[in-house]
């Protein structure tokens, strides 16, 4: 392994040679039954081979299908693919088949709108959304088609056990701003069998902030929520009791309380430096305002105690008894209390419990993986699959449950020059119900991949 790939460390000692994560027994014991993830080792499964359409990269055995491109005919002929594919999920649907959800990253100026459609149109003026795509068992789109238009800035989210996705609005924009009609900065729910049924309703309660992801514990029915600020004040961790917990399709529109994370003795999570460090008496605090009529919710009034916060949080999901969340980075020259490359944070409701499960970092090479991690999810052999949203070469990284990191992915659509070549994000990772696809965006062009191979070798 070359000596100058970026190292991953746990604390302040590096995990041996090359790249390396620790992992805690909090997040080994969720991968705990998956062996096979155990014996890839450094280099995954195997060297990603180029490919020769100069599309994406992926190791020997593996393939992927293009599912869809932005600009393209949407196949509903409601118009285009959106641009600026973003976060996304894998449902299932009826004799095998899978809904695919996605979102659209839409600021003002994005190139491709989500077309607007009566019934399924919140804001006019909004340029984002969500898609829907439905794919036979052997990954062919059957149709594609708008699930939720008129919304701003959709960036991440999460499905619901009743197979539905609830898309994050990341943005605070109010009526008035950049043309809007109406407020932004909400969660809605989208129902991709029949986008009609839950249509374009905000979900006021869960709170106006710049959402990024969401988690549902599928026990409880608590919705967990992260807020991705990117400048001081930085962002919350929440979590929104529903009044009609698990109740189904349109459930959540019934309300319910939106509370705020408090780490007893930690202002800022980024001050966290050792990997391992537990925090028990974990508090929630009720949000005092949280359509943020006047404040916006990180800077509201939360008593003396204060609330904790945390720079750029942004994917969230459930894994066993548990929620994880991400911290893409901190940096103190923004106002972070101190530097970091990327932490995931695990929240045990059981024991009410905080843990710093891993750490990414310092950078030595920015073509090779270590930093930003964004979208995350579990994959069904083990481990994570993490995209990287950071400089030069842009990957879908594995990391087993040894806490190893091997590349997946490497994306090959340049968007720069060929004397300064630049290269779109992914997102949106996820996998199919039964585990035998892989599906992820490139932000930049809007391209949505299948990628099939031996996920279980």
């Amino acid at each position: 392994m070359s000596a100058t790939r970026r190292q991953i460390l746990a604390g302040s000692g590096a995990l041996g040679v090359g790249v390396g994560i620790a992992f805690t027994g909090a997040l080994g014991d969720l991968f705990a039954g998956t062996a096979s993830a155990q014996g890839l080792g450094h280099e995954g499964y195997g060297p990603l081979v180029p490919d020769p359409d100069g599309l994406l990269d992926l190791p020997e055995g593996f393939r992927y299908r293009v599912l869809s491109r932005e600009g393209d005919p949407l196949r509903s002929g409601e118009g285009p693919v959106p641009s600026n594919h973003d976060g996304m999920t894998a449902l299932p649907a009826h004799g095998g088949r899978v809904h695919l959800v996605r979102n659209h990253e839409n600021r003002p100026a994005a190139v491709h709108a989500v077309p607007t459609v009566e019934g399924l149109t919140y804001d006019p003026a909004g340029k984002g959304g969500c898609t829907a795509l439905t794919l036979d068992s052997r990954n062919r789109v059957l149709s594609e088609r708008v699930a939720l238009a008129g919304t701003a800035v959709n960036c991440a989210g999460g499905p619901t056990p009743w197979h539905t996705w609830l898309t994050c609005e990341e943005t605070e924009d109010r009526a008035g701003t950049n043309g809007y009609t109406k407020d932004h900065g909400f969660v809605f729910e989208v129902d991709p069998s029949d986008p009609r049924r839950t249509g374009a309703v905000p979900l006021t309660a869960m709170g106006r902030f710049q959402h990024e992801a969401v988690a549902v514990d599928p026990h409880r029915g608590i919705v967990y929520e992260t807020e991705d600020a990117f400048l001081e004040p930085f962002g919350l961790f929440y979590r929104f009791l529903p009044r009609k917990p698990l109740g189904g399709v349109g459930s959540l529109r019934a309300g319910g309380r939106l509370q705020a994370m408090r780490v007893p003795g930690v202002a800022d999570l980024s001050s966290v430096r050792q990997t391992g460090a537990v925090f028990d008496g974990i508090e929630w605090v009720d949000v005092p305002d949280p359509l943020a009529a006047r404040t916006p919710v990180r800077l509201q009034d939360f008593g003396p105690r204060g609330i904790t916060h945390a720079q750029k949080l942004e994917g969230c999901y459930w894994g066993g008894q548990c929620v994880y969340f991400v911290s893409s980075f901190a940096r103190a020259s923004d106002g972070s209390a101190a530097d970091h490359f990327g932490q995931i944070w695990r929240y045990d409701p059981d024991r009410r419990r905080l843990t710093l499960v891993v750490v990414f970092g310092p950078d030595t090479d920015v073509q090779l993986p270590g930093e930003s991690p964004d979208n995350i999810c579990l994959a069904p052999s083990g481990g994570l699959m993490v995209c990287e949203d950071g400089n030069g070469a842009q990957h879908v990284f594995g990391v087993t449950r040894a806490g190893e990191v091997y590349a997946m992915a490497r994306g090959r659509q340049n968007i720069g020059t060929p004397e300064a070549p630049e290269w779109g994000e992914f997102a949106g990772v996820t996998f199919s119900p039964d585990g035998r696809t892989m599906y992820v965006n490139c932000y930049t062009p809007g391209t949505t991949f299948a990628v099939t191979g031996p996920w279980r070798r």
